[in-house]
């Protein structure tokens, strides 16, 4: 299950934080898309309804919406960040295709066994972990026809 733009604005009301119309244009483009954006495709898409947007809005708002876990935020190899609303009740971790910068969410990393020897080995206090796998997608992969 997927936040929405109207639940991600009460949260943000609930962090004391006001919710410009700006902030609520950045909130309708990650709520309606399934695909992880760049945050200049998210100014794109927003301007459309709100064109006096700035791209440091964008960015800030995202930021902001990264510090309180609401969206999800991929580093791609080219150091782009991408980012989609977070689905609260699903982990999940990202292949990155480093050909067409294409993204598939993944599940089931079954790392508990490695925290807990993180945790063991070091007394690191682990709050949680990302993993980005990166490579060809298989359209990527396909050779050109000679």
């Amino acid at each position: 299950m997927r936040l929405t733009a109207n639940r991600i604005a009460g949260i943000l009301r609930e962090h004391g934080y006001k919710l410009t119309p700006q902030r609520h244009a950045v909130l309708k483009v990650i709520a309606a898309s399934h695909d992880h954006l760049t945050p200049e495709v998210i100014h794109e898409k927003a301007r459309l309804n709100n064109p006096g947007i700035g791209l440091i809005t964008v960015y800030r708002t995202l930021g902001l919406l990264n510090d309180l876990n609401l969206v999800c935020r991929v580093h791609s190899p080219d150091g782009c960040r991408s980012y989609m609303m977070r689905r609260p009740t699903d982990h999940h971790h990202h292949l990155m295709c480093s050909g067409c910068g294409k993204v598939v969410d993944f599940a089931g990393c079954a790392l508990a066994d490695l925290e807990q020897r993180l945790l063991e080995e070091t007394r690191f206090n682990i709050s949680g972990h990302l993993l980005e796998f990166y490579g060809l997608c298989p359209d990527c992969c396909i050779p050109a026809s000679v």
